[in-house]
């Protein structure tokens, strides 16, 4: 098994309604789930390959809720990283060298399409509660606070999901998918849906 390590923002936008079941291990609002995850990476390696400054998204789906399986997912792999880079992400993705999260989307994703290399185009200020990101003829999504209703000149609500020692992340901050399209191999289109923004730091034993 590889030494690895993935520290830096993370995002992940899915169609239910903002404040997502499964952080509650609750089924998706919906039933389904599509959506999305990304990832900048800060500080990383995998052995010897620098993963500093490296991006990759993540594109799913599950007819039902996740635990019971069946998903499909679609790894894409940032353009402007090496081949050694794109590898390594790869691997980890993949679960093959450890990692709770990682190693939990392994054996709940039964269908992998092809990874997907292209431009990934991508901000995410979790303090904010703003994202975005953008990979042509693949995804489309943005994040927004969410704001109080019927209020003038509201104040963007703040609200937070803390999961001490969680597998997906510690403490996200919660806000609103107002864009969340995907249109490569697994398509969706939402609107007004979740979104979890996070710092988060992975390696083989987390």
């Amino acid at each position: 098994m590889a030494d690895w390590r993935l520290e830096g923002l993370y995002m992940k936008n899915c169609n239910c309604d903002p404040g997502c079941p499964c952080d509650f291990n609750a089924d998706p609002t919906h039933h389904e789930c599509d959506g999305m995850a990304a990832m900048i990476v800060e500080e990383g390696h995998f052995d010897d390959v620098s993963l500093d400054n490296t991006k990759w998204a993540f594109t799913y789906h599950w007819p039902g809720p996740l635990h019971e399986g069946n998903g499909t997912g679609q790894p894409i792999l940032d353009a402007g990283m090496s081949d050694e880079q794109r590898e390594a992400l790869g691997a980890i993705l993949s679960g093959q060298h450890g990692g709770t999260f990682y190693g939990i989307l392994s054996e709940i994703i039964t269908t992998f399409h092809d990874p997907v290399v292209a431009d990934i185009d991508i901000d995410i200020d979790v303090d904010a509660r703003r994202a975005r990101c953008r990979i042509d003829n693949v995804l489309e999504t943005e994040t927004n606070p969410i704001g109080v209703i019927g209020v003038e000149d509201p104040q963007p609500y703040q609200i937070q999901v803390r999961i001490p020692n969680g597998f997906e992340y510690d403490l996200a901050e919660v806000a609103q998918a107002t864009v969340l399209k995907g249109t490569g191999a697994i398509k969706f289109d939402s609107t007004g849906s979740h979104s979890s923004l996070a710092r988060v730091a992975r390696h083989p034993g987390n």
